[in-house]
């Protein structure tokens, strides 16, 4: 029997590779273009068919789904702080 050891650091990935990324936030009438324009500020290429909305059950918050290409970790890093510094912005998944 192997025992593996699991650490605290975080996985590193391997770029670029194929990411999921979904932000929640209320139901506005714009919150989908809100986040679409922060996203395409850091991944320009994101193209439409890539992105899918939904509203909760409730109709009470938005979700927004993108999947596109990361290309480095620095990328993630600043897309992830500039998302999660909007108070708009409740979730980053």
């Amino acid at each position: 029997m192997r025992t593996q050891i699991m650490s605290n650091q975080p996985m590193e990935l391997e770029y670029p590779i194929p990411f999921p990324l979904k932000v929640i936030g209320l139901d506005e009438p714009d919150f989908e273009d809100f986040v679409i324009a922060i996203v395409r500020t850091h991944v320009p290429e994101l193209l439409e068919e890539n992105i899918m909305c939904k509203l909760s059950n409730a109709n009470k918050y938005r979700s927004v789904s993108l999947k596109f290409i990361a290309e480095s970790r620095a990328q993630m890093d600043a897309l992830y702080a500039e998302l999660s510094s909007h108070k708009r912005v409740l979730m980053i998944l």
